[in-house]
């Protein structure tokens, strides 16, 4: 298993939890990252969740800390590849607001699924201090930047071929047609040499070889009208 299943497992885990009293912060994702019981306004706990979860996996962040800045700044500052404009599984979101989650899955508009501490289950609520974990939808423009907290290279040590190939499709399904293929795409799925399904997404040589024979058959059946 990846390290970005591994971590995703244990967050998806903590879907439900929530502090207790209602808006003390007392959790135990405080807990854990101070050693002792805390409760009050000055310890938010979204990115503790976050660094929880991290090390619950096995999988530690480089640098530990509660704030959603300081860790955006360490990585900028030591690892500034790891910091992307686009939304990956695995990766930590930062927001705007102040707050962070991680990212569970992404949409093809870029829109994306994080599971998140401290916020709340429904829009209503606080986003960024609503006392439990939820998996929410965001948009991108809620995001000032996304961390990946380890190169890939870590997680395809551990996987299968299989694995890294799933992971790829994975990836290329949430990309778009640029407008410019638009149309050539669509003039494809006329003529029969694709069903237009997953335009994105990678091929074996051997649909390609058919997809390239059927595109020279249907130009010479063209030629010849």
């Amino acid at each position: 298993m990846s390290w970005v299943d591994e971590v995703l497992a244990i967050a998806r885990g903590e879907v439900g939890t929530t502090e207790w009293p209602s808006g003390s912060n007392k959790v135990k994702y405080n807990t854990w990252y101070y050693g002792r019981e805390v409760s009050g306004a000055a310890y938010p706990w979204c990115m503790a969740f976050v660094q929880w979860v991290f090390n619950a996996a096995g999988h530690a962040l480089p640098f530990k800390t509660a704030s959603c800045s300081a860790l955006l700044n360490w990585y900028k500052s030591y690892k500034p590849g790891c910091v992307v404009d686009k939304p990956v599984r695995g990766a930590i979101a930062i927001y705007t607001f102040g707050h962070t989650g991680v990212v569970d899955a992404v949409n093809a508009d870029w829109s994306f699924y994080a599971i998140e501490g401290n916020t709340a289950a429904s829009e209503a609520g606080s986003q960024s201090n609503g006392g439990g974990v939820f998996e929410k939808r965001r948009s991108a423009g809620l995001v000032t930047a996304y961390i990946i907290p380890f190169d890939f290279g870590k997680e395809e040590d551990d996987m299968t071929g299989e694995e890294i190939v799933r992971k790829i499709n994975e990836y290329t399904s949430t990309l778009k047609v640029p407008d410019w293929a638009k149309r050539e795409l669509q003039e494809a799925v006329e003529l029969g040499i694709t069903d237009g399904s997953n335009p994105t997404g990678l091929i074996p040589r051997y649909q390609a070889a058919i997809m390239a024979e059927r595109a020279a058959l249907a130009a010479v059946k063209e030629m010849q009208k």
